[in-house]
């Protein structure tokens, strides 16, 4: 797969486990299952796969899972960022072999404000192991969990050395527009955005794919709303935007992970339990969750 290929409505898939903690194989296949008649591809392991709260074993594992679901339907593209630069590329050599189409890394996390010299250094040295023409390293940008910020001038510097892809979860256009800028040169370089909540605007500004977690809950719903800004529906697309800016809401009156593992099960599927801290929302939350999405008409 070249970069510019990783397009349309791309959930970062969530991971499935059991009450006791172990991976629960059944709930990931069935997440994948409900999930790929409407997108275009898939970026596991990362935040909304509960990535950091496993073991690299695990992370492999679930990941195997994912890959053999999906059968080479869309593209899965791995989240292999970790904390430190070797056990990155292992993972990302690991999701080469068993058949994934890229790899995404976020910046290292719990090593916060690192020179640019050391971040580069990290990109560079994935980049060595794993890139290839048709087998693209994306950055993940998202300075909240990293604490590493991603500057343009070094994204372009990256770009000068084989990296070909961005997702960009800073819920800022203009940095949007200034990571554009440090790539112009490279027409395969592919900036995508990491949140549903700017979908319209982003792909105004260019973007054409959207890494968004929404899309685990509510596939269809994202679907419609792709296919609508991509025929230039924009009245409906601008309905439908506020219509999803409405959802979060819902979904951010917790922690977001489990609250979406409550509403894939009230959606019938059998998505298991997230991974602790991760714990089930209680029974309260869980009633008013409900309500609002009955009212929204979307159970």
């Amino acid at each position: 797969m070249k970069a510019q290929e990783f397009i349309g409505i791309i959930p970062p898939i969530q991971s499935s486990f059991t009450k006791a903690g172990d991976i629960y194989p059944k709930g990931i296949r069935e997440i994948v299952s409900f999930t790929l008649p409407h997108v275009q591809g898939y970026y596991p392991i990362g935040t909304y796969g509960c990535g950091p709260l496993m073991s690299i074993e695990e992370r492999k594992t679930v990941l195997e899972i994912i890959v053999e679901e999906v059968n080479g339907r869309v593209p899965v593209v791995a989240h292999v960022g970790t904390a430190d630069t070797k056990t990155t590329i292992e993972l990302a050599v690991h999701a080469k072999s068993i058949g994934c189409a890229g790899v995404g890394a976020i910046a290292p996390y719990y090593v916060p404000h690192l020179p640019e010299a050391s971040l580069f250094n990290h990109f560079a040295r994935l980049i060595d192991a794993v890139n290839e023409d048709d087998f693209p390293v994306f950055l993940y940008n998202n300075g909240h969990y990293s604490q590493n910020l991603v500057s343009p001038t070094l994204l372009g510097r990256l770009a000068d050395y084989g990296l070909r892809g961005c997702k960009d979860s800073s819920f800022d256009l203009v940095n949007f527009f200034m990571y554009q800028d440090a790539v112009a040169k490279y027409p395969d370089f592919n900036v995508i955005i990491g949140t549903e909540a700017i979908l319209v605007a982003a792909f105004e500004a260019g973007a054409t794919g959207c890494v968004c977690g929404m899309a685990n809950v509510y596939p269809e719903l994202l679907a419609d709303l792709y296919e609508n800004q991509i025929r230039g529906e924009r009245e409906r697309a601008m309905g439908l935007q506020r219509l999803v800016l409405r959802l979060r809401q819902i979904t951010k009156a917790g922690p977001t992970v489990p609250i979406l593992h409550a509403i894939l099960r009230h959606r019938g599927v059998d998505a298991g339990y997230p991974r602790e801290p991760y714990m089930p929302i209680d029974d309260e939350l869980e009633a008013k969750i409900v309500q609002q999405l009955k009212q929204m008409k979307l159970l």
